[in-house]
């Protein structure tokens, strides 16, 4: 009996180091992951987590193990349908609220003053919570103006904490900006080794608002995590192109959302702040660009 008890204590006291270990390495992992300043001061993290296509079960899952790996960024919107999975994996996850960054978007169907407010709180609703962090205009159709005063108006009243926009050319980001009350912070286009688009990152930035690229792995179209030119660079530093493209882009100032189900590839997408490419690799890089977006279907 007293060897019984002996061994349930040592299994208890090793499951107690275990737990502190494993908060004290969570704690080390979430510290590692830097923050950019919005135009309007909000801090939001410089790599999150992409929801698309996870959906129901996988979704909730996903979110879950995403956050207890460190992730607090995460990137959703009503077209994606999964607003709710993400909301419920983000209550199971356990981690308060007000440390985490939620985005997500108005689609095209709802677009306009009225059709906004409505399709917000719709959101809201579905995500399980009383404000978002990040609320943007999903694609730049039809009554923008309309969609961005009421943005504005939820912004002021508190329940989005910034806005901005997705996948808008230079002149349309020019147009909303000359006639906005409130500049967008953010303005999300696809960014990825095959589509680069250096001039409007420029146009951007030289707004003051911060660029986020969406789907930076392309989905492994064109074979990116194969790609000869990414893998070799991975080499020198120990990583997979995966990071190096993840890199990349960090360093071109860019926020980034990875998408994956995979808890081995979320722990790997975050490990990409304990390294840095050279001039030579980052302009190495350049030379992948298609100049055409991976994903004409979307378009």
């Amino acid at each position: 009996m007293k060897k019984l008890i002996r061994n349930a204590a040592i299994l208890c006291a090793f499951l107690a180091v275990t737990s502190v270990l494993s908060a004290q390495s969570l704690k080390k992992e979430v510290s590692s992951i830097p923050t950019v300043k919005l135009n309007n001061g909000v801090k939001m993290p410089a790599l999150g987590f992409g929801t698309l296509e996870l959906n129901d079960s996988l979704g909730i899952n996903s979110v879950a193990q995403a956050i207890l790996l460190g992730y607090r960024l995460f990137d959703t919107a009503t077209i994606y349908g999964n607003e709710e999975a993400v909301g419920k994996g983000l209550k199971k996850s356990g981690v308060d609220r007000k440390k985490l960054f939620i985005s997500t978007k108005l689609w095209v169907s709802d677009m306009g003053y009225e059709n906004t407010k409505k399709a917000f709180e719709k959101s809201l609703k579905k995500l399980g919570v009383d404000y978002v962090d990040m609320y943007l205009i999903h694609r730049p159709r039809g009554d923008v103006q309309g969609s961005w005063k009421a943005m504005e108006e939820l912004y002021k009243a508190g329940k989005i904490r910034a806005i901005g926009v997705s996948n808008f050319d230079s002149t349309q980001l020019a147009d909303l900006v000359a006639k906005a009350e409130i500049k967008p912070a953010i303005n999300q286009i696809e960014l990825n080794p095959y589509f680069q688009e250096p001039e409007l990152v420029k146009v951007i930035k030289k707004s003051g608002i911060q660029v986020e690229g969406w789907s930076p792995f392309a989905q492994g179209r064109n074979g990116l995590f194969t790609n000869k030119v990414l893998v070799e660079i991975g080499k020198k530093y120990n990583k997979t192109a995966a990071q190096v493209t993840l890199r990349w882009l960090i360093q071109r100032g860019v926020v980034v959302i990875p998408r994956t189900s995979n808890p081995a590839f979320m722990k790997e997408n975050l490990d990409v702040f304990n390294f840095k490419l050279s001039k030579a690799d980052m302009q190495q890089i350049t030379t992948l660009d298609k100049k055409t977006s991976q994903f004409p279907e979307w378009n």
